[in-house]
C-alpha cells in the first residue's frame, strides 16, 4: 500500500493506512523475534542482524514510495523486504537457505533480492550499495522517467569512502535518489560520537542537497518527511537526504555480546517504542481498541508461524545445482 503526495503536499494517513502501518510494524517485530529463535535452534546459520526497534523507519519511508520506484538497502533488511511486499514465506525460506527463498537459498539473511518488487538487496558490504543507488538513479534520469531510488543505509555506512563519492556524484548528476540514513547510534559496537565528528545530515548538506533529521521512532514523522522528499525528487530537483534517529534493541548481530552499552539505555529507548506510540495514538483517536490490537497480533502470529512452516518444508538445494542462479542471463 502506498499513498501519493499531491503537488508535493504530504497526505495525512487515515484510519486504514494507520492500521496498515501498525500491522506492518508488528509483523516485522514478530518476524524478527522468531528469526532470533530459529537462529538459536540452528535453522538459520551464518550472520543474522535483527531490525527490532527500527520498524518505524522501514514502514514510514517505504510506504511513501510507489511500486515502480526502486529500493536498495543494507544487510539489516528483512523489514524493508516485508514492507516492500515480498512474501514473508519466501524471505524466511531464504534465511533457512532453502530452494523456495527469494534467491533459491543462495543469498541468506544479508542478501534478500526481488527484481519484480524493484528490491535490489540486501548488501553485506558496508556502504557498498551506495554507488549502485547512484547508477539506478542515473539510469532513470537518462531514460527520462520520474522514478525514485531510495537508498537505505546505517550510520556505520557514513564512515566509508563510497558514501562521499556517491553523494558527490548524486548531486553533480542530479540523480533522483533519496538517501535514507537509519542512525541507530552504533556502527557495530562503536558509538557514533566516537567515529563521526559531525551530524550526519550536515555532511549531506555539504554536497548541496536538501538534508533533514527526523524522529525515526515516530512512523508518522518518517512518512511525512519521506513524502516531501519523494515529491521533491520526482519533480526533477535531484537528490534528498533524510537522517532518521532510531535505535536497535538487540545487538549488532546474533553474535554480539552487547558489552558496549548499558541496559538502562536500551530501556530508555523502549519507552519511545514506535509500535506502542502508534497504538496509543490510534486508541486515543478512537481508531483502535484492545480487542482490535489482540486480533492484529494473533493474525501476525499465525502468519509468521506459517512462514516458518513454509521454510521448514522447503527442500535444501541439491549439490548439482551449486552453480545455478548465480548469474543473470539477459534474454
Amino acid at each position: 500500500m502506498s499513498t501519493k503526495a499531491i503537488s508535493g503536499r504530504p497526505v495525512t494517513p487515515g484510519p486504514d493506512l494507520l492500521n496498515h502501518f501498525l500491522y506492518q510494524m508488528v509483523l516485522i517485530r514478530r518476524f524478527e523475534e522468531r528469526c532470533g529463535e530459529m537462529y538459536t535452534k540452528g535453522k538459520i546459520r551464518g550472520f543474522l542482524h535483527l531490525y527490532i526497534g527500527q520498524e518505524a523507519c522501514a514502514v514510514g519511508s517505504i510506504n511513501a514510495l510507489e511500486p515502480r520506484d526502486r529500493l536498495i538497502a543494507h544487510y539489516r533488511e528483512h523489514g524493508h523486504a516485508i514492507v516492500r511486499g515480498i512474501d514473508p514465506d519466501r524471505i524466511m525460506a531464504e534465511l533457512f537457505g532453502r530452494v523456495d527463498g527469494t534467491s533459491h537459498g543462495r543469498g541468506g539473511s544479508m542478501h534478500i533480492f526481488d527484481t519484480e518488487k524493484h528490491f535490489y538487496g540486501g548488501h553485506a558490504i558496508v556502504g557498498g550499495h551506495q554507488p549502485v543507488a547512484v547508477g539506478l538513479g542515473l539510469a532513470d534520469r537518462k531514460m527520462g522517467n520520474d522514478n525514485v531510488t531510495m537508498c537505505i543505509f546505517g550510520d556505520g555506512g557514513v564512515a566509508e569512502g563510497e558514501f562521499h563519492e556517491a553523494l558527490n556524484l548524486s548531486s553533480l548528476w542530479k540523480t533522483p535518489v533519496l538517501w535514507f540514513c537509519e542512525n541507530n547510534g552504533y556502527g557495530m559496537g562503536l558509538p557514533l560520537e566516537k567515529s563521526i565528528a559531525n551530524d550526519i545530515y550536515k555532511l549531506a548538506e555539504g554536497y548541496r542537497m536538501p538534508a533533514v533529521r527526523v524522529d525515526g521512532m515516530d512512523v508518522l514523522a518518517v512518512y511525512e518527511e519521506t513524502q516531501k522528499a519523494v515529491a521533491h525528487i520526482r519533480a526533477g530537483n535531484g537528490p534528498y537526504f533524510i537522517e532518521a534517529m532510531t535505535y536497535r534493541y538487540r545487538g549488532h548481530s546474533m553474535a554480539d555480546a552487547e558489552l558496549y552499552r548499558e541496559k538502562d539505555e536500551v530501556a530508555a529507548f523502549r519507552e519511545r517504542d514506535a509500535i506502542e506510540r502508534l497504538k496509543r495514538r490510534m486508541m486515543e483517536d478512537g481508531h483502535l481498541d484492545e480487542a482490535g490490537f489482540e486480533a492484529l497480533t494473533q493474525r501476525v502470529e499465525e502468519e509468521v508461524a506459517q512462514s516458518i512452516a513454509f521454510a521448514d518444508a522447503s527442500p535444501q538445494p541439491e549439490i548439482q545445482t551449486l552453480f545455478d542462479h548465480v548469474y543473470h542471463e539477459q534474454e
